[in-house]
């Protein structure tokens, strides 16, 4: 299987870059193609800027800039999306690249406006992979965005029958060495799972 693994953190010595290493070598292990795509290594600018907002709905023109990672996208039969929550947030990278590659003609056929059709049908599996800085109660009372942006935004873009899984580590600020080396178990099972 084909896996977009979507990367989104700045510091190349960090626990997420463990996180990646793991996550990466399980599905090798199991015989899948991992194309990495690591936001800040690659330098993907994520500003969608004033024209380019203006070219949004134009399927001719919205590619411009990003047809590369559209190529990646739409080869991939799983996306992973790893990231840091930020302010309960994504980061602005990885909100960047979902504001540039989520658009018309792209991700979805917007041609019947009163009845969007997602175009993400060859993806079978979704998994997020996030630390927060907070514990799991801060995030469910602010709804936990990021989950939701895993588990039901991106889901709508997917086959229906994608199964989507979300793996987050709260309270990382005080997040024990034991507490991290389950959760990197926990990657690592949860993607060896992927079939």
């Amino acid at each position: 299987m084909r896996v977009l693994y979507l990367y989104c953190h700045p510091l190349d010595d960090s626990f997420h870059a463990a996180i990646r290493d793991a996550g990466v070598a399980a599905l090798r292990a199991n015989g899948h193609e991992v194309d990495l795509c690591d936001l800040y290594a690659e330098g993907f600018e994520p500003v969608l800027t004033a024209q380019m907002r203006r070219e949004y709905h134009d399927v001719t023109l919205n590619r411009k800039g990003v047809e590369g990672y559209v190529a990646r996208l739409y080869s991939a039969e799983a996306l992973v999306v790893q990231f840091p929550t930020w302010c309960f947030g994504f980061p602005a990278m990885l909100k960047g690249f979902f504001d540039r590659l989520f658009s018309p003609g792209i991700t979805f056929d917007l041609s019947d406006p009163a009845c969007a059709k997602p175009l993400l049908q060859q993806i079978r599996h979704v998994v997020g992979i996030s630390t927060y800085g907070r514990d799991r109660w801060r995030a469910f009372v602010v709804g936990n965005p990021p989950k939701m942006m895993v588990t039901r935004y991106l889901r709508w873009f997917v086959a229906r029958s994608a199964r989507v899984r979300y793996l987050a580590l709260y309270h990382m600020n005080v997040a024990t060495e034991a507490h991290r080396k389950a959760f990197l178990a926990r990657v690592v099972r949860e993607l060896s799972a992927v079939r």
